[in-house]
């Protein structure tokens, strides 16, 4: 997935046509655990796909959608039957106990850069969790070195709703240094006045760190995955999916 904070609507609106739904390999990890839960809290719920999902598949509970940017709720909010809230998790409502269920997609969670920054969001997760909920979210395995290609895997030409071809390219910057990676994509499109760049900034956390992180907050590892089929997780895993219990 491209991991891009689009706070443009019309940038947004493309975001669904990069990621197609019938092409996400994790929303079939995630659905049947979001229907299973009587309430949901998506964070980082972009155009709210997934909720959408649940809901149109009969999920009679509370499906709450939380994302800090703007374009990306305008494109949710044409579905009136699930709650949309715009903020971050650090200026979340204060939540106690009013979800089954946390999850993080489309590793939003590495959008979490400063270890002050995931202290207080995962607080906020913890504290929003009932007792025995789980938080589930997936970050990628920093061993693969995965950014290398995205130059190519993030670039690429879709057509809007309007008919007309948009190019995206993919630039990292190089050389990769310490945990953060950090990338630029610029748009093009036909008739558009001027090209439009999204910028995105990643964080690539190992297990051990990402445990260490989750206990501070309260939080304990029940279950990690190598992949969206449930595989162990290992060295060459692509995935670190984390499912995570309040103590």
């Amino acid at each position: 997935m491209v991991d891009v904070q689009f706070s443009d609507h019309r940038l947004a609106a493309l975001y669904d046509l990069y990621c197609p739904s019938d092409e996400r390999s994790d929303f079939g990890f995630y659905l049947p655990l979001v229907m299973s839960a009587r309430s949901v809290l998506d964070v980082g719920c972009g155009t709210g796909t997934l909720l959408g999902i649940a809901r149109d598949n009969g999920h009679p509970g509370r499906l709450c959608g939380l994302d800090p940017a703007a374009g990306m709720l305008e494109v949710a909010r044409a579905r009136s039957d699930i709650e949309w809230i715009l903020a971050d998790l650090a200026a979340a409502p204060a939540w106690d106990q009013e979800f089954d269920l946390v999850v993080m997609t489309g590793h939003a969670f590495q959008v979490l850069l400063g270890d002050d920054e995931l202290r207080v969001a995962l607080t906020t997760i913890a504290a929003a969790l009932t007792d025995g909920g789980s938080f589930v979210f997936e970050t990628r395995n920093p061993l693969v070195r995965e950014w290398e290609d995205w130059h190519l895997r993030f670039s690429g030409e879709v057509v809007d709703s309007a008919g007309a071809a948009v190019r995206c390219e993919c630039e990292v910057e190089m050389p990769v240094e310490g945990d953060l990676v950090a990338a630029t994509y610029t748009y093009t499109g036909l008739g558009w006045d001027r090209p439009r760049q999204s910028w995105s900034t990643l964080r690539f956390l190992g297990p051990e760190a990402l445990s260490a992180f989750l206990a501070d907050a309260g939080l304990t590892v029940a279950e990690q995955f190598g992949d969206w089929d449930r595989s162990p997780l290992g060295d060459d895993s692509p995935e670190i999916i984390t499912i995570a219990r309040r103590c």
